[in-house]
């Protein structure tokens, strides 16, 4: 096994005894990268930062740092500005933006001495479930059917941070969540990705789809990976209004592996018809792993269920249309070629219409109409009180005792490129069916692996938890990852 395919946990644990250094792993990630192009997982990398900050690390660790994280190889998702690094959110809109500023939570990994590998592609402004909608090609997935050598998809949006962990490109990668943008594409790759609770972690300088539903999380191989990248990524941040103040766990000391007396609810309102028998049955030993590691698995009801999707997509297209509002060709990013006889409209016009994707451009429109003078109330107005309903339910559970809720993280394994015509949008939404509900509540969310299927593509399974208890959540999740022991990866087809 190469350097590149250590945990965290495990890679920390031999640069702390000074048996690698941070300049040989992060070499190792690199050789990688170059290796593996046809995956188109990275948008943007400079070897010569890398080794610039591994050396910086090596130092750190040579005069006793104690981070986990410290010499550790990071990628970063597109959405998040770092400093002098191109940030388009996978957009000719932002085509050359370069920010003269940090994002909170790199900020955080960067101050305890992890390496930032570089950028990675994602769907543009997060907006997809396939990661085809970028300006920087697609992603492919370093995964294969068996027999097939279809390209098949690494998820979305968060779609190249799932294949570059999954292909060992990095130890670790940031995404974001804003309808299951980290844990359907970590169900699709095979690893693990975490969706924490909304205001846990700091959503300034991340660029914004929809204000109320993005959250930033981790990917990583492990749940104990996950839970050493959450302490270092979460807290409080005053630049951001909608930081939680609560301090931040040790979330590593709540692995302890006992779930003993734990109540694991699972809703019927999940059971779709149509549901392939395979995503069924992970469902099935998912219960009976957490059964018998002594917790109660009870059955539940989240009777609003039915309404999250169409929910969904009424309020984060209408938060779209605001946040991508003040993208208009004037103080940065591209804009269109212009003549003398060019108004500033017609420049508007003409830079949003050649800058935005088909699949941004579907979304502003549809929250333009939203919110539109005689739609506002039928519409918005309805979609907010349904989501009060969504959450509602889920406080109802939590209050009977319930303190996870199970349920497979995707309603089918991952699917070939172009399998999903644009013609037809509603099929790909579809993907989100399982994870919507989790960003309408507010509440943490985990995806961990649970077996190949008959074809050989990785399956997930989804824990949701109580607002601010990732650690019992992380505990439940490797319960389940430990007994699975889920050691697969791709085969090297690249």
């Amino acid at each position: 096994m190469g350097l590149s395919a250590l945990t965290i946990s495990e890679a920390s644990t031999l640069l702390d005894k000074g048996e690698i250094t941070s300049v040989e792993l992060s070499q190792a990630c690199l050789n990688e990268i170059e290796a593996a192009r046809e995956l188109n997982a990275f948008s943007w990398f400079d070897p010569d930062l890398v080794m610039e900050q591994a050396k910086s690390a090596d130092k750190l660790l040579s005069n006793g740092n104690t981070s986990s994280l410290c010499g550790i190889p990071i990628g970063i998702k597109d959405l998040f500005c770092v400093r002098g690094s191109p940030t388009q959110a996978a957009s000719k809109i932002l085509e050359g933006f370069r920010p003269e500023y940090e994002s909170t939570v790199t900020q955080k990994l960067k101050d305890a001495g992890s390496v930032f590998m570089g950028k990675l592609n994602m769907d543009e402004f997060a907006m997809g479930s396939s990661t085809e909608h970028t300006v920087y090609n697609p992603v492919i997935s370093p995964w294969r059917s068996k027999g097939s050598e279809k390209p098949l998809t690494a998820g979305g949006s968060s779609g190249g941070s799932a294949a570059a962990v999954a292909a060992d490109l990095c130890l670790g990668a940031l995404g974001t969540d804003t309808g299951g943008s980290i844990r359907q594409p970590a169900a699709f790759a095979g690893v693990v990705g975490l969706k924490p609770t909304y205001g846990r972690c700091s959503r300034w300088g991340i660029v914004a789809f929809a204000s109320s539903l993005d959250q930033a999380g981790p990917f990583a191989r492990s749940v104990e990976d996950i839970a050493l990248l959450l302490e270092v990524i979460a807290g409080y941040d005053p630049k951001d209004s909608t930081s939680y103040k609560g301090e931040v766990p040790k979330y590593s000391n709540y692995l302890t592996g006992d779930v003993r007396g734990k109540k694991i609810g699972i809703p019927k309102e999940y059971r779709l018809d149509g549901m392939p028998g395979e995503i069924e049955e992970i469902w099935e030993e998912g219960k009976i792993i957490l059964k018998d590691a002594g917790a109660t698995i009870v059955d539940i009801s989240l009777p609003h269920t039915e309404f999250a999707l169409p929910t969904y997509y009424v309020i984060a297209p209408a938060e779209a249309s605001s946040n991508l509002a003040r993208y208009d060709g004037v103080r940065y990013g591209y804009r269109a070629a212009l003549d003398s006889n060019t108004n500033i409209v017609d420049m508007y016009k003409r830079t949003r219409g050649e800058g935005f994707g088909a699949e941004v451009k579907r979304r502003v429109m549809i929250g333009t109409y939203v919110l539109s003078q005689g739609f506002y109330e039928a519409y918005y107005l309805r979609a907010q009180k349904i989501r009060t309903l969504i959450k509602k339910d889920f406080e109802d559970v939590f209050n009977d005792g319930v303190d996870a809720i199970l349920t497979p993280t995707t309603p089918s394994p991952a699917f070939a490129l172009g399998e999903i015509s644009d013609d037809d949008p509603i099929k790909m939404y579809l993907n989100d069916v399982f994870t919507v509900t989790v960003n309408l509540a507010g509440l943490p969310g985990i995806s961990v692996p649970a077996r190949l299927d008959s074809k050989g593509l990785p399956l997930g399974l989804q824990l949701i938890g109580r607002p601010w208890e990732e650690g019992d959540l992380m505990n439940l999740a490797q319960s389940i990852e430990s007994n699975v022991q889920f050691n697969h990866k791709p085969q090297r087809w690249w």
